[in-house]
């Protein structure tokens, strides 16, 4: 079987991770920090964008897969990859110690968590035939 929706949103999600990633290198790099933040904020920041991106997306592409495995519409699933999608690229940006409500930071944890529901719900349908 293939997963043409769930793989649509799984690779730019991936290369979004890669990015993430690298910045976190980069700064413990430079910072020559090699396990934790040393009480570094920047480098804390980072590694919780990095971190809350892992967090969400593997879940929410773990939901989705399995919903289309089960014959999920492919509207609902675009649905969950795009809310996903978006979410998971304005939240590093809002994502700051200093602003725990930054808009962006509130914007992608609702599309994340929007994007999780709607996966769920998809899941629920196809599993019990709904």
């Amino acid at each position: 079987m293939l997963f043409e929706v769930t793989a649509l949103y799984a690779l730019p999600l991936a290369i979004l991770f890669l990015i993430l990633w690298f910045r976190v290198t980069i700064t413990r790099s430079s910072l020559k920090i090699s396990i934790g933040d040393a009480g570094n904020a920047a480098l804390h920041e980072k590694i919780r964008q990095h971190g809350n991106f892992v967090e969400w997306t593997a879940i929410v592409l773990i939901l989705m897969i399995l919903a289309e495995g089960n014959g999920a519409d492919a509207i609902w699933l675009h649905v969950s990859g795009a809310l996903l999608l978006a979410g998971r690229i304005l939240h590093p940006f809002g994502l700051t110690a200093g602003n725990a409500a930054h808009p962006l930071r509130i914007m992608g944890n609702t599309g994340s968590l929007l994007a999780a529901l709607n996966a769920m719900v998809c899941l629920v349908f196809t599993s019990f035939g709904l």
